[in-house]
């Protein structure tokens, strides 16, 4: 298409695969936990069966594709529950923090729920993908039209990939639909248009706030975790905002 392409890779790789949880639950809820070596997270399948995304570096991946399934199993566990020592620093942040939404009546959303253990891994579901961002500046040309990971690549850590992708689909279905009602030939430039710039317009922030939260989440400097985590508390904390994130998290709308 001779499209430019802006990447930059993250060195760092996604491992995946299908998991046993240890024991039958109402799987509902997605987990994320996010160490210094990137986020690991379970996304439900069934009662039994989770989803694994684990971003690792690279070198650290390889390694952990090596192991046998009991040890990588005693790794994911690990990863999930291993208490690291908190920063005196963090913690009283937080404290003050807690005690600012009490004294507010708001919700601070410190209750916990315990993330499920994991008994196992569904044999040949594990493998592993290199991290990347990747957009490309022009996502139409006369008859093309780029979609989902053509189009852009983002960091899996905020699970936005696939919205991104059935965004743009449904968005090209609805420029192409009015393009047949008015007769017009589906490859028509001027009406492609008009799905790349409703895209590009909800796609670019989107994805420059998830490097953004990739590279804040690398940080391990007591001041960047203190920032990070009264940053989630406090969206938390109000749901207006923590709604207005959402809907554009999930917004397909071409307008």
């Amino acid at each position: 298409m001779g499209v430019q392409y802006v990447a930059w890779n993250y060195e760092q790789m996604g491992i995946v695969a299908t998991v046993k949880l240890s024991e039958p639950t109402e799987n509902i809820v997605a987990w994320q936990r996010f160490l210094p070596s990137g986020p690991v997270a379970l996304l439900p399948l069934t009662d039994t069966l989770s989803s694994l995304v684990w971003s690792v570096s690279t070198a650290e991946a390889k390694k952990l594709l090596s192991l046998s399934e009991e040890e990588f199993v005693d790794s994911l566990n690990d990863a999930f529950w291993k208490i690291h020592p908190k920063d005196g620093m963090v913690e009283a942040g937080m404290r003050a923090l807690g005690q600012l939404l009490e004294g507010l009546s708001l919700h601070s959303g410190f209750t916990r729920q315990l993330q499920p253990s994991i008994r196992g891994i569904v044999e040949g579901t594990r493998a592993a993908f290199p991290l990347g961002f990747g957009h490309a500046a022009s996502y139409v040309k006369p008859g093309v039209a780029l979609v989902g990971d053509a189009a852009h690549r983002v960091h899996p850590l905020a699970g936005q990939g696939v919205n991104l992708g059935f965004g743009d689909v449904t968005a090209l279905v609805r420029v192409l639909a009015d393009a047949s009602r008015n007769g017009a030939v589906l490859g028509d430039v001027a009406y492609l248009a008009k799905y790349e710039t409703s895209r590009q317009r909800h796609n670019v922030p989107t994805m420059l706030a998830i490097d953004a939260l990739h590279r804040l989440y690398k940080g391990t400097a007591a001041p960047i975790v203190l920032a990070r985590s009264l940053g989630l508390q406090l969206t938390n904390a109000f749901p207006p905002l923590k709604r207005a994130i959402m809907e554009h998290a999930s917004d397909h709308r071409t307008s």
